[in-house]
């Protein structure tokens, strides 16, 4: 049986199960997609897909969380990923160089029906509620102008600009935070 974290009135966030086939199938399908991964540059490949997932369960046995499976209640389908996990930045942001984030992903044909601020603000919650972290961040590329527009509704400002360095190229971000 999976850990279910999080429960909203359409979603369900929960651990991915390492031994799940289907849980990784369907994040793979999510990954590998270009146009879902734009903010990436690229669709994932085989490798990089067995890396993602099992980071994710390293995440959840090192700080008892990460990015979670969304599974729609409607019909238990995974149509993406959310969560919280730690990030390093170059820059020092309210003092740390280690941000806890919500981060969120979601297969294309889950895009624009609210899942993902439905996804992010229950992560805030969990992370104020549960964690009692003080804030939480978002790191979004500059061209990802939706999910730049859910960190705005979760109640989140631009709080510095970052450039990650991943796939040869140099990536510019924002960094909205929301505090508690």
């Amino acid at each position: 049986m999976e850990k279910i974290i999080i429960e909203t009135d359409r979603l369900i966030l929960r651990e991915l199960n390492e031994n799940s086939k289907e849980d990784y199938n369907s994040l793979c399908e999510i990954l590998k997609d270009k146009e879902t991964m734009y903010a990436y540059e690229h669709g994932f490949t085989e490798e990089e897909c067995r890396e993602w997932f099992e980071r994710q369960i390293k995440r959840y046995k090192t700080y008892g969380f990460g990015l979670w499976a969304v599974i729609l209640k409607e019909n238990n389908k995974l149509i993406g990923q959310a969560g919280l996990t730690m990030q390093n930045i170059d820059i020092k942001i309210n003092d740390s160089n280690e941000l806890l984030e919500i981060g969120y992903l979601f297969n294309k044909n889950y895009w624009h029906k609210g899942f993902a601020i439905e996804s992010a603000v229950s992560c805030k919650e969990y992370a104020f509620n549960k964690l009692n972290a003080d804030r939480v961040y978002s790191i979004i590329r500059d061209n990802n102008i939706p999910s730049q527009k859910v960190a705005i509704k979760n109640q989140m400002k631009i709080v510095g600009k970052i450039t990650k360095h991943y796939y040869n190229m140099d990536m510019p971000h924002y960094v909205f935070c929301c505090e508690k």
